[in-house]
């Protein structure tokens, strides 16, 4: 007669006794155990993948009729300046991208189709950047690099050296936009120390960027987190040069549209930076109805729902991502239709402005940096 392994008949008694035991039923126990823990990690993970997923959008449950994106049309992908030069729609912005990981989401965004890379000196991150866009092999005439003059060298004899230092980080001879990072002068020296007189009067540093202008060193020049009232203050010197974009923070809970409105009026492109939202807000923005439903009915993704939105606004947007599968998606824009537009910009307009990003008691400013809206 034949037995299962584990009820095998016993030794004999003159067999050692230390050998007993291996022919012993064996305890179920450890193993319903092992199998229990194991199926609780796989669940544990299938759990946290499909949340991210429906974060996304990807699991969104969609009823009536779906197009798909064959059939919608595509946004412009650039905008002229008024230098005449062509700037991408779409960037990869470094902000916040962490060294070790920074190369390989520029090296992505460059195979994916992006040529727009924004960043700034206070990043850290322009030598890393700098490396892959050689690795990369993508001709510099094809790409468009956007770097930022920080607050501490704003004095018209420090603007120079560390644009330079920024050229040599990224391994180039030129930008093709140069931006004042804050309407806020620091002291070179010191930790914040306010610079009354450049932060009121911004137009000897512009002086300084039109003549890097014409050194060949840069080839736009703008401004980033200036209001309408501090614009007009630097605008109203004689420039040579107009401020080709205004990049500041726009998104579905900021979205400014005064600043927008009187922006086109003006001549002046925005750019949109956090523009998912800043910090918790981008799963707010993923799961507003409005976006999803239009999600559903396009076909795409509601983060791409958003960047469209963006653009369709006639807004530079700037995007940021380390993953290689949400940059690829944030690439892909489409023309929105006009009635589903317009719902989106009544639904980011019917509530109050909630700006994020605002430094100005963390530098231990006596103003605030976006007083006069």
């Amino acid at each position: 007669m034949a037995f299962p392994p584990q009820y095998e008949p016993l030794p004999t008694v003159d067999k050692a006794n230390d050998d007993v035991e291996k022919y012993l039923p064996k305890s179920k126990e450890p193993r319903i155990i092992r199998r229990f823990l194991t199926l609780f990690v796989i669940m544990f993970a299938a759990c946290a993948a499909a949340r991210t997923a429906y974060s996304r959008g990807f699991w969104t449950t969609c009823f009536g009729p779906q197009r798909t994106k064959a059939t919608l049309a595509r946004l412009p992908s650039h905008y002229t300046l008024p230098s005449g030069d062509k700037i991408p729609s779409v960037a990869l912005g470094v902000w916040q991208a962490a060294k070790g990981e920074v190369g390989n989401a520029v090296k992505t965004a460059l195979q994916a189709g992006y040529r727009h890379i924004d960043g700034a000196w206070i990043y850290r991150n322009e030598a890393e950047v700098g490396q892959a866009l050689k690795e990369s092999a993508v001709a510099r005439e094809d790409l468009w690099l956007t770097s930022k003059l920080w607050n501490n060298f704003h004095a018209p004899e420090d603007i120079e050296p560390v644009l330079d230092q920024s050229l040599s980080m990224l391994g180039t001879d030129y930008l093709d936009l140069y931006l004042i990072h804050w309407p806020v002068a620091f002291k070179k020296e010191g930790n914040n120390i306010l610079d009354e007189d450049l932060t009121a009067d911004p137009y000897p540093t512009w002086k300084k960027l039109e003549e890097m202008v014409d050194k060949g060193k840069v080839k736009n020049i703008g401004i980033s987190n200036f209001n309408i009232r501090r614009i007009q203050n630097l605008t109203a010197n004689p420039l040579k040069y107009q401020p080709a974009v205004n990049q500041v923070e726009l998104n579905f809970w900021n979205p400014q549209p005064e600043l927008l409105k009187w922006s086109k009026e003006n001549g002046l492109l925005l750019e949109a930076y956090s523009p998912l939202g800043s910090n918790k807000q981008v799963g707010e923005t993923l799961a507003v109805p409005e976006v999803k439903d239009i999600a559903c009915k396009l076909g795409i993704t509601p983060a791409q729902v958003i960047i469209s939105w963006h653009v369709q606004r006639g807004t530079v947007v700037l995007p940021k991502s380390v993953t290689a599968s949400r940059i690829i998606e944030n690439y892909d824009v489409f023309e929105i239709p006009q009635e589903d537009f317009e719902k989106l910009e009544a639904v980011a307009t019917a509530h109050p402005p909630q700006r994020v990003v605002n430094p100005s008691e963390g530098w231990g400013l006596p103003f605030d940096v976006f007083d006069g809206e």
